[in-house]
């Protein structure tokens, strides 16, 4: 069913691609981002923050759906289910519902309780087989309350943490989530590059993929980072194709709107902006 991040990521660094994380917020959203990664024979992560895990009834609600897609169609390629920026006690209850991958978001904890922190994870995923992703150096923006001011991290802070034998990495190189503001003064390469050559063949997390340009994604991608993070992309196409099949007014003859159909356009839009990333990534046909 699920797999862990470990084994596609390390092959996704060594092969010099990315592996694609994309949010879900509810069953059509899972239902595109799976049938995406089956059309492309793309590995793929589905990416839960706690928002989303509480919106969809709770973290086993969100694991048994996906869970369940899988098998219902027919998906081959390899798909991680990963809590997505969790806080230590999300983390627990992700370990606890069957998530195969947790991120733990020490960012905002001094560095020494980040370690520590971590560190007890660590040992829990071992134990489980799971996958661990941990951040140093916030990601600028909002997403689920989380916020940060998109500050560069310390390449010897990241050392630290990598240490601990995390699977993969998170460092805040100025990148933001959300829309990245017309004076955004792009990555910060030379931060990316020295805490590669501190922390070597571990994969690193690209957070706040959206509207990045193609050439930083590229490079990025060249000096270490295995994973790319999307989901305000997604939300704008959904929201954009939505949008449009209420105007022209499709309604059943003015018997409402039929959920399924109204919901279609947005995730037709999502499957096709995956696969267009995940062409950018490079994970095309490297599942």
């Amino acid at each position: 069913m699920f797999v862990t991040a470990e084994e596609m990521l390390k092959k996704a660094k060594a092969g010099h691609y990315a592996v694609g994380q994309f949010n879900i917020n509810n069953l059509e959203w899972t239902k595109a981002i799976l049938l995406a990664a089956e059309e492309a024979k793309s590995p793929v992560i589905l990416g839960v923050s706690e928002g989303a895990g509480k919106y969809m009834c709770g973290y086993k609600t969100v694991a048994s759906m996906a869970g369940a897609m899988i098998d219902e169609l027919n998906i081959t390629v390899p798909v991680a289910i990963h809590l997505d920026h969790g806080s230590y006690e999300g983390c627990l209850k992700c370990i606890e519902a069957g998530f195969s991958s947790i991120m733990f978001d020490g960012s905002h904890y001094p560095i020494e309780e980040n370690v520590e922190k971590t560190k007890e994870l660590v040992a829990m995923c071992k134990e489980k087989g799971l996958s661990l992703e941990a951040e140093v150096g916030s990601i600028g923006g909002e997403e689920d309350g989380v916020i940060g001011a998109g500050e560069c991290a310390d390449p010897k802070e990241c050392t630290a943490i990598a240490d601990l034998g995390i699977t993969m990495l998170a460092a805040g190189i100025g990148n933001i989530h959300g829309k990245y503001p017309a004076n955004w003064q792009g990555l910060s390469f030379e931060t990316l590059d020295a805490i590669q050559q501190l922390t070597g063949d571990m994969p690193l997390v690209l957070h706040g993929g959206t509207g990045i340009p193609d050439d930083m994604i590229k490079k990025a991608i060249s000096l270490g980072v295995a994973k790319i993070n999307v989901n305000t992309e997604c939300q704008l196409v959904f929201a954009e194709a939505t949008r449009k099949y209420i105007e022209a007014g499709k309604d059943l003859e003015g018997k409402g709107f039929d959920p399924r159909k109204l919901l279609k356009p947005g995730t037709d839009a999502i499957k096709a902006k995956v696969i267009e990333k995940m062409e950018l990534f490079g994970s095309v046909g490297k599942a």
